[in-house]
Formats: structure tokens, C-alpha cells, sequence
């Protein structure tokens, strides 16, 4: 087909024309699909988490095998929902990262509305419930007992902001450098880190921690864990956000500087 000269100068507008920050929830996609996204990639998530988990310990009495086996099938399971998912909802999967970029649009940046954020949260915990009642059923575990995996302890809560303030930081800077192409295989390299690295194994995500309280199983955590855990999720999102706001600081033009 021959290209008129309305098409060129159309092309060269649309190619010219402002485009949504990287990560940025993609415009024109139906909030009901957007939804769905979210909700069947944190169900498959923690599918991945406690499904590998209950495989590990029914293969190995090793510990650290079993830690090794269940951060090494959430890497890859993470990256590939990413990259499956993300043209779609933004692949948050995450109520921490869907908060940080709401909180970032109401300072004037790209992200998700209040009603989007009221959509994608619950989508996000139901998903991560279900997903651990359907690891629960492939193992034939029960589909709901609750965790009795106590993680209280205040080293494990510091590891929690340290697991999150990593994850906020990574993904809002990787989207401040227009680098958010390499999120799949970056963030689920960072979880995957962060489970050997921080004393937690890095929940980092409000929704996981909830519907892994519904599993007593190896990757599980007691009801009475979750506040603690999800307080000191937030703790994270809030240094996360401050240290990409130093760290990624906008420069200013050369225009904006004062005459000598």
C-alpha cells in the first residue's frame, strides 16, 4: 500500500505525540479485562509460590533445597506473567505497587486512578486467595487451613521494607529511565535475590501475604503474621517512592536555569 502524504503526516504526529510513562496502566484497555489480568496473574503467583513450595518439601527434607526450589519456580513463573500479562494490566499483581502508582498520579505522573485502584486491589487479594486454594487442591492439601507458620518477629518485619522499599525502587526507577522493557526479567530477578537475601524470603505484596495465610503449608504465614507483614509493606512503599524521588531527581533544562 502506498502511503499518502495525510498517513506520513499522521504517522510522524502519532510518533511525535506524548506517550504514557513505561508502566503506566495501558490506555484503551477495558477495566473489566485490565481486572481479569490482575486477578488470574496473583492467582497463578501464588499458585507458583505454595504450589512449589509443597512440591519441594515432598521431594527433600533439605531446607535449603527446599528454599532453593520454591525462589527458583517463582522467578521464572513471575517472569513469564509479567511478560505475558503486562501489555494488558501493567502486570502489577502487587496492592504495593498499584498504590505507589496511584499516589504517583495524584503528584502528576502516569499510573491508576482512585476507581482503577478500587478495582485492581481486590481483584489482586481474591486472586491470591484463590491461587493458594488451588496450590492447596493440586496437592490435595486441604483447600483451606489456616497457616500456623508464626513471622512475627521484628528481623522478619525489617526484612519485609527492606524487600519492598527494593521492589518499589525497581520498578518506578526502571520506569523513570524509560527502561521498563527489561521488567520481566528484572523484577523477577529481584525477587528471586530477595528470597536468599532477606531474612522474610520476601513476601513484598500485600495480596501474596493474605492468601498464603490460607495454606498451611511450607510457604505459609500465620493469620496473625499478615498485619505486621502488610504494615511493614507499606513502610516500604513509602521509602521506595522517597528514595526514587532522590535517586531518579529530574534534571532541569538548561532553559530553566537563571541568565548569569
Amino acid at each position: 500500500m502506498t502511503a499518502t502524504e495525510p498517513a506520513a503526516s499522521g504517522a510522524i504526529a502519532a510518533d511525535t505525540a506524548p506517550q504514557p510513562a513505561p508502566g503506566a496502566t495501558p490506555p484503551r484497555t477495558p477495566l473489566i479485562a485490565r481486572a481479569a489480568a490482575e486477578l488470574v496473574g496473583s492467582a497463578a503467583l501464588v499458585a507458583i509460590v505454595v504450589g512449589s513450595g509443597i512440591q519441594a518439601t515432598e521431594l527433600t527434607d533439605d531446607v535449603a533445597l527446599q528454599l532453593l526450589a520454591n525462589s527458583t519456580a517463582t522467578v521464572f513463573g513471575l517472569g513469564v506473567l509479567i511478560a505475558l500479562l503486562g501489555p494488558v494490566s501493567g502486570a502489577h499483581f502487587n496492592p504495593a505497587v498499584t498504590l505507589a502508582e496511584w499516589w504517583t498520579a495524584r503528584r502528576g505522573g502516569a499510573g491508576v486512578t482512585a476507581r482503577e485502584l478500587a478495582v485492581y486491589v481486590p481483584s489482586q487479594i481474591a486472586g491470591a486467595i484463590a491461587g493458594a486454594i488451588l496450590a492447596d487442591a493440586m496437592f490435595g492439601e486441604p483447600l483451606v487451613k489456616w497457616s500456623t507458620h508464626d513471622r512475627s518477629a521484628g528481623n522478619l518485619l525489617l526484612g519485609e521494607v527492606v524487600a519492598t522499599t527494593g521492589l518499589i525502587l525497581l520498578i518506578f526507577g526502571l520506569a523513570r529511565t524509560d527502561r521498563l522493557r527489561f521488567a520481566p526479567v528484572a523484577v523477577a530477578s529481584y525477587i528471586g535475590a530477595a528470597y536468599w537475601f532477606t531474612s522474610s524470603t520476601s513476601f513484598a505484596n500485600p495480596a501474596v501475604t493474605i492468601g498464603r495465610a490460607f495454606t498451611d503449608t511450607f510457604a505459609g504465614i500465620a493469620p496473625g503474621s499478615v498485619a505486621g507483614f502488610v504494615g511493614m509493606q507499606l513502610v516500604g512503599v513509602i521509602v521506595g517512592l522517597a528514595l526514587v524521588a532522590v535517586i531518579f531527581m529530574r534534571g532541569k533544562n538548561a532553559t530553566d536555569q537563571p541568565a548569569a
